[in-house]
């Protein structure tokens, strides 16, 4: 069994805010789970193309935007699901920062962290 509390965990400062990443790939779980804050006003161009990703929006409110340009509004108990290894758009409104519940499976190894650049997504 693995107990793991939020104070615990070592943060991951990703690119626009941090990840506490209660299982990794040492874990042997085949995922990882993490609490994900998104700093408050920014704009995130990321895809992962070895990972599928579900998150679950805790606290805050912000949108995903698809590789269509369509916006998905995120707020206190929204789902959104990368199912194809979707390049999108994560957005953090202003004033108060977004917190998600996410899975990524594969497992990640934990110490990934995003190059962030508006002219390209960055993927891992």
């Amino acid at each position: 069994m693995i107990i793991r509390k939020l104070s615990e965990v070592e943060p991951v400062a990703w690119g626009n805010g941090l990840s506490h990443r209660f299982l990794v790939e040492d874990d042997g779980m085949g995922y990882t789970l993490t609490d994900t804050t998104v700093w408050a006003g920014t704009s995130s161009p990321l895809e992962y193309r070895k990972h599928l990703e579900a998150c679950y929006c805790i606290s805050g409110t912000g949108a995903v935007v698809d590789s269509d340009g369509r916006t998905h509004d995120l707020e206190p108990g929204t789902m959104y699901a990368l199912d194809q290894n979707d390049p999108h758009h994560l957005i953090a409104a202003p004033g108060e920062d977004l917190r998600l519940i996410c899975v990524f499976s594969p497992a990640l190894r934990g110490d990934e962290r995003h190059a962030l650049d508006e002219a390209a997504f960055s993927c891992y």
